[in-house]
């Protein structure tokens, strides 16, 4: 479905971001994965794709918080494959605190990161999509980019944010092949989550265990996580061919949650 297209992860050496791109080689999407993480253990991932897959994966590690790395990182990915046809921004990170005590440095970081970078990769990949007349945007963006959930200030003003440039961009883009859209997937069992557990007990005074059934997995009334691979399949279909009308669009996998 994918063959002879490019493809960018963002945050894509573990969770969501790492499905993501394995489900998009092997559909034949040569890939550029990004992200942190020991440089042996990714180097084992990258092969692993190309093992896998028979595709072309080389792995940037520009720094989300740095814009002039990211307008790099387009750069080398459009040099190594002569063009970018799949930008999927997927980096986040997560604090959760009452907003009284919200440190301001984590404010900012989780804004850089979870919603400022998705505008330098669009920035920079956005003309060539558009001079290539074709072009799929795609943001991992979270329920929380259509709902609120107390103690997550700076996740959620960044999730809705994403959801705004999203809609933005589909509108510049629509008369050039070009589309953009944004999936909120619901909890699902990532490291992110699973780091925001202890945290989210201590802010609402709760044993960890209680947490994960009494506020995580309550919103979702299928009481279930959501499974990388539903993230990663939406993600396929959507940079496809075959998706060329959808564009603008938020495309709920929360098992229930944003429908309450």
């Amino acid at each position: 479905m994918l063959k002879k297209m490019s493809a960018l992860v963002t945050g894509s050496t573990s969770g969501i971001g790492l499905g993501v791109a394995r489900a998009l080689a092997a559909e034949g999407a040569d890939v550029v994965l990004n992200g942190l993480g020991d440089r042996d253990e990714i180097e084992t991932i990258r092969a692993g794709v190309e093992r896998d897959f028979g595709v072309k994966a080389l792995y940037d590690g520009a720094d989300m918080t740095k814009p002039a790395e990211i307008i790099e990182m387009i750069e080398r990915t459009q040099g190594a494959f002569g063009k970018l046809d799949i930008l999927v921004n997927n980096a986040g990170i997560q604090h959760v605190a009452p907003i009284a005590e919200f440190p301001t440095e984590k404010w900012d970081a989780i804004i850089a990161i979870n919603l400022s970078s998705s505008f330098h990769t669009i920035r920079a990949a956005f003309p060539g999509m558009k001079e290539r007349k074709f072009g799929r945007i795609i943001n991992i963006a979270s329920a929380h980019a259509l709902v609120a959930s107390p103690f997550k200030s700076a996740y959620v003003a960044a999730k809705h944010g994403v959801y705004g440039l999203i809609k933005v961009v589909a509108l510049e883009g629509a008369e050039f092949g070009v589309t953009a859209n944004a999936i909120c997937p619901g909890y699902v069992k990532t490291p992110l989550v699973e780091k925001q557990i202890p945290d989210t007990a201590k802010a609402r005074g709760m044993s960890e265990e209680e947490v994960v059934q009494k506020v995580i997995l309550a919103a979702q009334p299928t009481r279930n996580f959501v499974a990388i691979e539903e993230v990663a399949a939406l993600t396929v279909f959507l940079a496809s061919p075959n998706s060329g009308s959808i564009t603008g669009a938020a495309y709920q996998i929360d098992g229930g949650w944003v429908a309450q």
